[in-house]
């Protein structure tokens, strides 16, 4: 006659396959409630640390649109208690601020802050500061906005095998002429762009020493410091390179407020 004892050892084991396997259900609901908790909290400090650039931003009188603002790291609850988030992107676009009279843009900033220390006492209440260890920045200034402030008619830049090339009307001796050449770019101190047209040619020229003349002194003209406008967080200009969009501008800074107490 056959034993029965089998039956009675699956009970035992399928029980204890349950059980694991709720045990594994409600891990992947903690896990799941943690990474929704860990976002909601991104979120929020992202609004919060928005709102304070966008008020530091104004205090320097400069305007753009609304910044948008990225916290990275995860977890990011232990960021939060920390009171030290690992990197925090800032963009902002449409920012503008007057130069001479004359309106810079630059269409877009994008800001890398590292190592920001903001306590969660400053994010919930907006006082006190939020202080970035180290602040990247990269920019654009457009063509147009160099060609205004050169305040020549005609006259128009762009880029050409990574230098910047100009092309502008000119009148040499009765003759009138189109002027083409290429610029040294450099940084200049006070955060400005050196420009120097040190090639620069006209197709017809006259044949004589003073058309050449009057060519140089063109260039001469043209060759200027462009001022910048202040940009945010203390930025210091450490690289211009021109690219077909416009003449990129590299920055960066050190122990920088993201905001500043009122």
């Amino acid at each position: 006659m056959a034993e029965a004892y089998p039956a009675y050892e699956e009970r035992p084991r399928r029980r204890g396959r349950k059980v694991l396997v709720t045990l594994l259900v409600l891990l992947l609901l903690l896990a799941g409630l943690l990474v929704v908790a860990d976002r909601v909290a991104a979120g929020v400090a992202e609004r919060a640390i928005a709102d304070q650039v966008e008020q530091e931003i104004a205090k320097q009188q400069a305007q753009s649109a609304p910044p948008q603002v990225d916290v990275g790291g995860f977890p990011f609850l232990t960021q939060v208690l920390g009171g030290r988030y690992e990197r925090i992107s800032i963009v902002l676009t449409d920012v503008r601020g007057a130069v001479g009279g004359n309106a810079v843009s630059v269409p877009r900033l994008d800001v890398d802050a590292r190592n920001v220390q903001a306590s969660l006492d400053t994010l919930r209440s907006g006082q006190g500061d939020v202080v970035a260890e180290t602040v990247d920045g990269t920019g654009t200034v457009t063509y147009d906005s160099l060609a205004k402030l050169l305040d020549r008619p005609g006259l128009k830049l762009g880029e050409q095998d990574g230098r910047l090339v100009v092309t502008a009307p000119v009148d040499i001796l009765g003759q009138k002429l189109t002027v083409t050449g290429t610029a040294d770019v450099t940084v200049a101190e006070g955060n400005k762009v050196a420009l120097r047209f040190n090639d620069l040619d006209a197709e017809g020229l006259p044949a004589v020493p003073l058309a050449r003349t009057l060519l140089s002194n063109f260039a001469r003209d043209i060759s200027v410091d462009v001022p910048l406008p202040e940009l945010p967080f203390q930025l210091n200009v450490r690289k211009v390179e021109p690219r077909p969009e416009g003449l990129t501008v590299t920055a960066d800074a050190k122990d920088v407020p993201l905001n500043r107490a009122a």
